[in-house]
């Protein structure tokens, strides 16, 4: 018959069996951080790969746009160009066009923390023995490659619009699709850090997304606003990649001269700033810091919340 060992001698039992019990905690380190970037990163993929729906219905807006919209605008924009030219508007649309693709697929990737947070998964994530920057960097990595993929997608539709596909034009646009997808990611990061509510998040970025859109100049030319216009387009990360774009596409277009310089001066001239014309560089130097700052936010956000 088993008997129970009571008093003592059974405090002394229990002590014996924790001191056998040890939870091993790994240190943290610079190989485990970035073993957490690439699991964050890989599950964003995982995440897109498995739903198709959203791959097909995020194309859905840039395409009636350039389709629909480009070709309306076109017959309005007609008589303003040289008769001589043999120009689509649709070609004018389509960097601004090709942006909005990672647009949309960027910021809302972001919205799967907030999902995360509602479901108790993203506190699992945060007690994990990895910085908490990590999870981020991984977060904006994961969110950029998707929405570049999304655009690379879209790129794919550049001879609807009459834009060339050669080699040095699409490698630079690609580029630039990336740098403006890690930008849009960490500004959805950063937003999605302190909203508790995935509709509160919803809500908040369909208010912000057009604005960001309709402001970058992917519409209409930037020259000849009124003032308070164009401190607000200046104000745009969306501006400071749409315009370079657009100057690749023409300077890859076969124009003569003249037409190529009517253009570059009445439907895509130059950002500038009081007169001083920025340069494509720098332009994209902005964007660039623009989305290491909104991370850097980001991670600080993270590192107090919870």
């Amino acid at each position: 018959m088993a008997t129970q060992t009571t008093g003592p001698a059974a405090i002394t039992d229990t002590a014996g069996v924790v001191d056998r019990i040890r939870v091993s905690v790994p240190e943290r380190s610079l190989r485990h951080d970035l073993r957490a970037v690439s699991i964050v990163w890989r599950r964003e993929l995982i995440r897109f790969r498995t739903d198709r729906l959203r791959a097909i219905t995020s194309l859905v807006q840039p395409f009636l746009f350039l389709f629909i919209l480009g070709t309306g605008l076109g017959r309005l924009a007609g008589g303003s160009l040289p008769h001589s030219a043999n120009f689509d508007f649709k070609t004018f649309i389509y960097p601004g066009v090709l942006a909005m693709s990672v647009l949309f697929t960027a910021i809302f990737s972001a919205g799967s923390i907030v999902w995360d947070r509602e479901f108790g998964f993203l506190r699992e994530i945060l007690v994990a023995p990895v910085s908490r920057a990590s999870i981020v960097v991984g977060k904006c990595l994961g969110g950029a490659t998707i929405a570049t993929f999304q655009g690379i997608i879209f790129l794919c539709l550049a001879w609807f619009a009459h834009v060339p596909y050669k080699p040095l034009l699409i490698i630079s646009l690609i580029g630039m699709l990336l740098l403006l997808s890690f930008t849009l990611t960490a500004f959805g990061v950063m937003m999605a850090a302190r909203i508790k509510q995935f509709q509160a998040f919803m809500a908040l970025t369909q208010m912000l997304v057009f604005p960001l859109f309709f402001l970058s100049g992917a519409l209409y030319p930037l020259n000849g606003l009124p003032a308070w216009l164009t401190v607000l387009t200046r104000l745009d990360p969306l501006t400071y990649v749409v315009q370079p774009m657009r100057h690749a596409v023409f300077s890859h277009l076969s124009l003569s001269p003249y037409v190529a310089a009517y253009l570059n001066t009445h439907l895509a001239p130059s950002i500038t700033w009081g007169g001083w014309v920025v340069p494509l560089s720098l332009s994209l130097g902005i964007v660039a810091v623009m989305g290491l700052v909104m991370m850097s936010v980001a991670i600080a956000e993270f590192s107090k919340t919870e």
